[in-house]
């Protein structure tokens, strides 16, 4: 399996994953999924979030992750999966109001932008069950417990 992770930060902040980490969590991802894959993790601040969220979404918010899955052309064969746009600020808010560690939440949020790279989504209730249960398979294989399960 090979996996290649390009991290982009847009921000300075010491409470941010590493390209390793986040080649750790890609990986858990994809793995029985891809055999290859290579990604791009930009981590931006709530504006750039904002901005992209609503050209892309409609959505005039910061939001904590967007997934821009790579549009392939015909006759070319790339092992480019797409891209993720990570809001620290959002993360890091998400994380402390759900009771989280931090880094746990940013790696549910790495699994779960890559899985939306992968097809998956939670528009309805079937195919959001499904996504959920995918995450919470991924992260225990990381030792991260379930993220639905309410915190006191």
């Amino acid at each position: 399996m090979s996996y290649f992770v390009d991290r982009q930060c847009q921000i300075e902040d010491e409470n941010l994953p590493s390209e390793e980490q986040l080649t750790e969590w890609v990986s858990a991802a994809l793995k029985g999924r891809l055999d290859a894959a290579e990604l791009s993790i930009r981590i931006v601040s709530p504006e750039e979030s904002r901005e992209l969220n609503h050209q892309y979404r409609g959505k005039d918010s910061s939001t904590n992750v967007l997934s821009f899955p790579f549009e392939m052309p015909e006759g070319i064969e790339l092992e480019l999966l797409g891209d993720l746009v990570v809001c620290a600020e959002v993360v890091a808010r998400e994380a402390r109001e759900q009771n989280k560690p931090l880094f746990n939440h940013w790696c549910h949020m790495v699994v779960h932008g890559v899985l939306h790279l992968l097809g998956f989504d939670h528009i309805n209730n079937d195919d959001a069950e499904e996504m959920e249960q995918l995450e919470r398979e991924i992260l225990a294989s990381l030792n991260i417990p379930d993220p639905y399960l309410l915190t006191e």
